[in-house]
């Protein structure tokens, strides 16, 4: 599980037939201390709850085609859920 911000909103015309009323939103990849890790990509919000701005978590791959049960989606990113509290301690 990796963590990102929703920066965005993203709305297809056509699309892939199981695709149909997902939301794709717009999320910047961060590292544990809350930094940028990379380019914004597109995922589908697998939660039906986060928004811009929002702190989610995100899954890729296989794992990110599965959240969509009982579909299998074509998709490369899916939100998992909103991080409401974040805390990182690197330790000694």
């Amino acid at each position: 599980m990796k963590l990102g911000r929703v920066i965005g909103t993203m709305v297809s015309s056509v699309k892939c037939a199981d695709m149909e009323g997902l939301k794709l939103l717009v999320v910047r990849p961060l590292t544990a201390q809350l930094e940028v890790e990379g380019e914004p990509f597109v995922a589908t919000d697998a939660s039906d709850q986060a928004g811009p701005g929002c702190l989610v978590s995100y899954e890729s791959s296989r794992e990110a085609a599965l959240l969509h049960a009982p579909r299998f989606v074509p998709v490369d990113k899916a939100i998992v859920g909103i991080v409401d509290q974040h805390n990182y301690d690197e330790g000694p």
